[in-house]
């Protein structure tokens, strides 16, 4: 029987042992932070199925109050004035576009008068717009249309679909006298699904293959999705979400045979709008939506065995000196695999123990580092790399978490900002010369807010402002606060060789929550003043005024 010589023995040991500690380390942290990751990646497919349930309410919401509005005028319950009538309903249509028709019946289920005459003198007491709404308000789901086919017909060869919301219309005397009917356009839910989608695909290039799905609770057909799904139905065993559990999302497997990252969410209602319980369902390919993950892993694994041949042949040459360290270094190794807190040895007595136990411990340091520097690099995104301001991802971080948590029934100015000329200090002094006035104007804008409030840079030459309401007086003291800021950046500024500028800006301001209750309406309606600023004359501060 041949023997092997101690020095190969130990060496071939302590190559196993290397091989065994880095697969142990880079399994346990490389695993930890791949999950933590897909739960990130998860985490963002099911904000967007929240975000689009939300809105499709949320639109719904207004179209159901206005139609509730209307239909308790006096001009509505008045059984004659039929003009005045004609006059409401266009003017309804004429602003909300949504409305594709909007008529009013007597109570046999005659049209007596319509958004532009369309169906008068037709009868649609047969239908459920008409049916339901007799005794109580009515909320149909998507369907295609019928009366209204011929005289709307879609521009693409589609189908004409829509949502139906009809109240019933009570006489001065509380008598039934008819029905408000209206047909919203199916369209709608197409620019609310842009609206979301887009951004987030924007941001997130990894996010290209995501899709959005609108889904009929009654049947599971698909009433928004990829064009060749839409009409469709999907299995149950895919629309039921019992195994989704609480976070909201999980990996199935879809009818083409493929593994998706599926989320969903509801469209349950929002406040007295009853909602048509749609399920709103978002997914993307495991492999794209994953890809990231996988490279962590591929690049955990290199690290990992490049550590381990490295090792084996430092263990060569130390072999014969290392039976009792090594010993030590493989208790504390499988100390560490148990997950408990420990060490590897140091010695100081062999220099090439000295070594080897000083390798071993960056390396443990070096792996465990791993899940600090992603969480860095997350910080590091929300940061405008010019400025060092929050940018536009930030942004909705802070809405996310500070406002639309916020308990304590305070007001917040949203201040939209943007610099009047910018441009020709561009032309003028070059792209650098740019940059840096835009530094010194995040400067001085962070110098006009106080601990608490937000300032973000949304990119070129445009900023927002989140600052809270200190008084009841809130467009005087918001106009006052505009305009200081508005003096702060008027003051000169020296960009170098001598050269000095005065740079104007202009701000559109609104208030949250008194403007509006979701904030992306707020800054929308804040850009809107801003547009009002810059008409009357630029280096100026107005307000929306609800």
């Amino acid at each position: 029987m041949s023997h092997v010589s101690l020095r190969t023995f130990f060496s071939l040991t302590f190559l196993i042992f290397i091989i065994l500690l880095t697969a142990v380390l880079t399994i346990s942290v490389g695993s930890k932070s791949s999950e933590e990751m897909e739960e990130e990646i998860g985490n963002s497919l099911s904000n967007v199925s929240y975000q689009m349930a939300d809105k499709l309410d949320f639109f719904m919401w207004s179209r159901y109050n206005e139609l509730k509005l209307l239909s308790e005028l006096n001009t509505i319950k008045d059984e004659g004035n039929l003009n005045d009538k004609r006059v409401l309903l266009n003017e309804l249509q004429k602003n909300i576009s949504s409305f594709s028709w909007v008529g009013i019946t007597n109570k046999e289920g005659e049209v007596i008068v319509a958004t532009n005459n369309m169906l008068v003198g037709n009868s649609i007491k047969e239908r459920p717009v008409y049916l339901e709404a007799i005794k109580k308000p009515f909320v149909g789901d998507v369907h295609e249309a019928v009366l209204l086919a011929k005289l709307m017909p879609s521009p693409n060869g589609e189908p004409v679909e829509f949502v139906d919301i009809s109240f019933p219309v009570r006489n001065q005397k509380g008598e039934f006298s008819g029905v408000l009917a209206s047909h919203l356009s199916w369209d709608w839910s197409k620019e609310i699904h842009r609206s979301i989608i887009e951004p987030y695909k924007a941001h997130l290039k990894s996010a290209k293959r995501v899709e959005v799905f609108i889904i009929r609770s009654e049947d599971n057909r698909i009433l928004l999705g990829p064009d060749n799904m839409i009409g469709t139905a999907l299995p149950t065993s895919l629309t039921n979400d019992n195994s989704i559990s609480d976070k909201n999302w999980n990996i199935r497997k879809w009818p083409d045979g493929r593994d998706y990252v599926t989320s969903y969410s509801y469209s349950d209602g929002y406040l007295n709008y009853p909602g048509l319980n749609w399920k709103i369902i978002v997914r993307e390919p495991v492999d794209t939506a994953f890809a990231s993950v996988e490279k962590l892993k591929s690049y955990t694994l290199t690290v990992g065995m490049i550590a381990a041949i490295l090792f084996a042949v430092i263990g060569w040459f130390i072999a014969g000196r290392v039976a009792n360290p090594l010993k030590e270094i493989a208790i504390a190794a499988n100390q560490l695999k148990r997950g408990e807190r420990t060490e590897i040895p140091y010695f100081t007595r062999i220099r090439d123990l000295n070594d080897l136990s000083l390798s071993l411990r960056e390396m443990v340091d070096t792996i465990m580092e791993t899940k600090s520097e992603l969480g860095r690099m997350k910080k590091l995104a929300l940061k405008d790399s010019l400025t060092g301001l929050p940018n536009r991802v930030a942004l909705y971080s802070y809405i996310d978490k500070k406002l639309e948590n916020d308990t304590n029934d305070e007001n917040y100015f949203f201040l939209f900002m943007d610099l009047d000329g910018f441009k020709d200090i561009n032309d003028i002094y070059g792209h650098q010369a740019g940059d840096d006035l835009l530094v010194k104007v995040a400067d001085r804008l962070k110098a006009s807010v106080k601990k608490g409030d937000f300032v973000a840079r949304l990119g070129g030459d445009e900023f927002i402002l989140i600052i809270r309401c200190e008084t009841n007086s809130r467009i005087d003291e918001g106009i006052e606060l505009g305009e200081s800021i508005i003096s702060s950046i008027n003051s000169p500024i020296s960009l170098g060789d001598g050269v000095e500028v005065v740079i104007r800006c202009s701000i559109g301001g609104a208030i949250w929550p008194e403007c509006g209750i979701e904030p992306d309406e707020v800054i929308d309606l804040a850009d809107q003043a801003l547009y009002q600023s810059k008409d009357k004359g630029k280096n100026q501060v107005t307000f929306y005024q609800a």
